[in-house]
Order: structure tokens, then C-alpha cells, then sequence
């Protein structure tokens, strides 16, 4: 057997173990061929030398936002993809956004194909952002895009161009149920926040800080609580995208141990960031524009603890970076807040930027120390493993075993970084013009970045060496449960009530 590549010389971190230093990583073509102990060389083997290093999938960053119209300062699949090879992400799924008054989603697909195709540095997929789910589109034109390998769907209960009433959402968890694509839901409580909203303008509450005000914890959590109720009238499983309140985790938690199939993503931001961002300093008030995101920050420490233990305790079944941001210093972007020195927050572009940072921000805290926030093994859960198979890449991507894509991340030494990587806005690969996390020290930071057998980053060594033509789209299966299992009876129902008219 001949080897195009071996990885040596590393500590392999799966989902479930982390494997004993000695154990290689044999690469045929863009797959892995096996794992083992002392694998046969020939002379066009090329070895690649982890130093002792850890070794983890790929990322698979199932929450991002490129090339999108509503933030047209923001980062392109050419830029995006470039970040995200640069922190370790091998994989990315991106939002293909149907327009409110759009009666097809078939051309908006086809459209974000343009918009990706030779133009990205990682693999990519689509999840369909749907706001005008018409019968035809729920009947003719899914099944269409599942044969296609876009197997997801995004909605959106709040903002005014996306979201969806209860009866809407109902009739598409159910159409999710019957053809086995995945929902993922933004949560959040739009009448509370319209109603909070116009209060505050009314009495000349607008800077960015009061973005936070305009939207209480209390919004998600009622939310939250609702499209749960709603999965679990329909039996369909469900994904809420990057919450950010201890609440509304409850509601998700006491969801799971009844073993209903309800999962649940938070992000960076609600680990690290607190609304105190929004303020601004002295030199520029306008600055916490650049943190301005949806849930907003939350205002206390405890409300980041919260969400480490929905990380550590499994609660989380994904950990994205919800990368959307948009250029700060610009007009067209988060100034589109600022006019004439008058700020005013709801007309801040929503979003930070995330997918470089987001590996080495939880890796930083995975380990086997006391100190450690979450163990190796759940590090690979969230960030890789899980996604993959929440969205139809089990078998593919987020493993290190025999018959997965070759993605690889290969992190330094220890000793070789003991002092940490400082992020910094000037070293980063995203197309815009700042990071919320400038200043902060990780830990580490992938060395290797290994894209189907190919290195397409090595930081040591001129960073991005990969292509843009290198990503391919990814044709997807139908994701999996991997919390809860359908089948359950609803609360004060009978068991065959819903026979009645489902």
C-alpha cells in the first residue's frame, strides 16, 4: 500500500478518544485510508511531522453568513473561505436568503452557486433561508433542492423581511417532518422588541449600547419556549441557532431530558463579550457598533458562565461562529448607524466577525487540566462532529477515521507557544476592518491547516497556500438526531391524537 501522505508524530483528538501519541494518519487521494503504527513509506510519501502536537478534524462551521445582499460590505465566499482555512474551519455552510415577496427559491439557490463556485478556499454548502414558504415551494421545489444535497432550512421569527407567524413555521416543521430536512430557528420575540424599540427612539435612547436594551433575554427565552411547544405539536426535530440566554437554555435542557428532539448552537460572542462593548470609548463613541449582533451581548459575567456550561454540560449541540459582519469604517456598513454624528442603532448592520477565531477561541479552554472548560473529546463534538452530523456530513467530514474527506488541523507544540498568540485585526484573512476580539491571547493556533489531503495553510510557511478553486460545494444527506428521538408524545396529548390531522 503507497501513501500520497502520512501524518506522524501527532496525539489524534476524535469525538470520543484522544489517541496515544505514535498513531499515524494514512492519506490516499483526498481520503483518509487508515490509522496506525509505523505505516509503510515509499518515496513519494510525503510526511507531515505534528511535533507532538494534537491533531483534530477539520472544522466544520455550520453558521455563516458570505455574500450576502443585506451586508454588502461584509465578506465574500473568496475572503470568508480564506478566513476560515487560516483558523482551522475545512468546511463552512452558508445562507442562501429567499426574498419576501419571492414566490421561487430555485433561482436564489442557483444564484448563491455563482456567487460560491471557483470561489472558495474551503468546502461550502447552503442552507435556505426561507420568508415566503409557498405551497408550491413546500412541495415541488424542497424535494428539488434535497436531491441537490441542500438539506437545511433557516427561519426567522423576528426581523421584518425574514420572519415568519406561528402558522407559517408550523406548516413548514411539518413539511421538515415528512421530507426529513433540518430547521434551524432564530428565536426570538419580535413584538417585544418592536414595541421596546420604538419606546427607546421615542425617548432618545439610540446609541449602540441600547441595542442590548431593545432586546431583553426575556424576548428569547418566550421564543425559545414557543418554536419548542411548536416542534414538539409536530414531532420535528429542530435546531436554535446561537442562543444566548440561561433561560431559554433551560427550556432547551428540560426539552432534551424529556428526549425531545430539540437542538441548540451558541457562539462565540456569548462566551467572550459583554453589552459593556456597545459603549464605545472615549476616542470614538460610535465603536461598539462593531458588537452590535442579535441576541445582543448580555450585561453580566454570569450570563457567559451560563453558556460555558451549556457547552461543557452537552446542552450545545454545535458551537458556530454566526460570522456576518460588516465593515465598520465605512458608510455603507455598521456607519450606516451614524449620520450627521447622530447614532442610532437599528439601522447598525447586525453581526461580528468569527469564523478565523472561533477554533482557537474554544480550543483555549479544552483540555484535560482542572482549569479546563471542556474536555478535547467535546471540543471536536461542537465544533466538528456534531454539525456534520446534524446536517448530512457524517461519513465525511468532522472524523478522523478510515473513508472521511483528509480534513485535518495540526495545532502547534506547546512548548513552541507558551506564551500564546495575541489576535490581532492585522493578522487576520476576513475581507473587513476589524476583530471583537483584538487583544485577546489564545492559547494556540492551528499550524496545519489540511483540506482533502492537501495543505491549504501552514502559517509557519507563507499562511494561505491553498487555492481559491479549492473548495467544492458539498452535497449533503439528510442530517440526523443526535439529541432526542422522534416519536414522542406531547404534553396532555393522546398518543395517536396527532394521526387525527397530521
Amino acid at each position: 500500500m503507497g501513501f500520497d501522505s502520512i501524518v506522524t508524530n501527532g496525539i489524534i483528538v476524535t469525538a470520543s478518544d484522544v489517541l496515544p501519541l505514535g498513531v499515524e494518519i494514512g492519506i490516499i487521494g483526498s481520503k483518509i485510508s487508515c490509522l496506525g503504527t509505523s505505516l509503510p513509506r515509499c518515496e513519494s510519501t510525503k510526511i507531515i511531522d505534528a511535533k507532538g502536537a494534537y491533531i483534530t478534524p477539520g472544522g466544520v462551521d455550520s453558521h455563516v453568513h458570505f455574500a450576502q445582499d443585506n451586508s454588502p460590505t461584509g465578506d465574500n465566499f473568496i475572503s470568508g473561505t480564506r478566513s476560515a482555512i487560516a483558523g482551522g474551519t475545512t468546511s463552512v455552510l452558508a445562507f442562501a436568503s429567499q426574498l419576501k415577496t419571492a414566490t421561487t427559491v430555485l433561482p436564489t439557490v442557483e444564484d448563491y452557486h455563482t456567487r460560491a463556485k471557483n470561489q472558495s478556499y474551503c468546502d461550502y454548502g447552503f442552507h435556505l433561508i426561507l420568508t415566503n414558504p409557498t405551497p408550491e415551494i413546500m412541495s415541488k421545489e424542497l424535494p428539488i433542492l434535497m436531491s441537490q444535497g441542500i438539506t437545511s432550512v433557516k427561519l426567522y421569527m423576528t426581523y421584518e423581511p425574514l420572519k415568519l407567524g406561528d402558522a407559517a413555521i408550523l406548516d413548514v416543521l411539518m413539511s421538515a417532518r415528512s421530507l426529513g430536512f433540518t430547521a434551524m430557528v432564530h428565536a426570538e420575540n419580535s413584538d417585544i422588541i418592536s414595541l421596546i424599540t420604538s419606546r427607546l427612539e421615542a425617548a432618545g435612547h439610540s446609541e449602540p449600547y441600547f441595542h442590548a436594551i431593545s432586546r431583553p433575554q426575556i424576548a428569547e427565552n418566550e421564543a425559545t419556549y414557543r418554536i419548542i411547544s411548536l416542534a414538539e405539536l409536530t414531532d420535528t426535530p429542530i435546531l436554535i441557532v446561537h442562543m444566548s440566554s440561561e433561560v431559554a437554555m433551560k427550556h432547551v435542557r428540560k426539552a432534551q431530558t424529556r428526549m425531545l428532539p430539540i437542538h441548540a448552537e451558541t457562539c462565540p460572542q456569548y462566551l467572550f463579550l459583554l453589552s459593556e462593548r456597545l459603549k464605545g470609548n472615549e476616542q470614538d463613541l460610535f465603536e461598539g457598533a462593531k458588537c452590535v449582533c442579535s441576541p445582543p451581548l448580555r450585561h453580566h459575567p454570569k450570563d457567559l458562565d451560563a453558556m460555558w456550561r451549556g457547552i461543557a454540560n452537552g446542552t450545545f449541540t454545535t458551537f458556530s461562529s454566526d460570522h456576518a459582519p460588516s465593515t465598520y469604517d465605512h458608510s455603507g456598513g455598521k456607519k450606516l448607524g451614524l449620520k450627521d454624528g447622530v447614532m442610532t442603532y437599528k439601522h447598525i448592520p447586525n453581526g461580528v466577525p468569527g469564523v478565523e477565531t472561533r477554533l482557537p477561541l474554544l480550543f483555549s479552554h479544552a483540555g484535560q487540566e482542572k482549569t479546563s472548560r471542556l474536555s478535547l473529546q467535546r471540543f471536536v463534538q461542537l465544533t466538528s462532529s456534531d454539525p456534520a452530523k446534524l446536517y448530512g456530513l457524517e461519513g465525511v467530514k468532522g472524523n478522523i477515521a478510515p473513508g472521511c474527506d483528509a480534513d485535518l488541523v495540526i495545532w502547534y507544540p506547546e512548548n513552541e507557544v507558551e506564551g500564546g498568540v495575541v489576535i490581532e485585526q492585522k493578522s487576520l484573512h476576513h475581507g473587513v476592518d476589524y476583530t471583537p476580539y483584538e487583544g485577546m491571547t489564545v492559547k494556540n493556533w492551528p499550524r496545519y491547516t489540511i483540506l482533502r489531503g492537501k495543505v491549504v495553510w501552514d502559517r509557519d510557511n507563507g499562511g494561505v497556500v491553498g487555492g481559491v478553486e479549492d473548495g467544492k460545494f458539498l452535497v449533503r444527506g439528510k442530517g440526523r438526531i443526535v439529541v432526542g428521538k422522534m416519536g414522542q408524545e406531547a404534553t396532555g396529548m393522546l398518543s395517536d391524537e396527532r394521526d387525527y390531522w397530521r
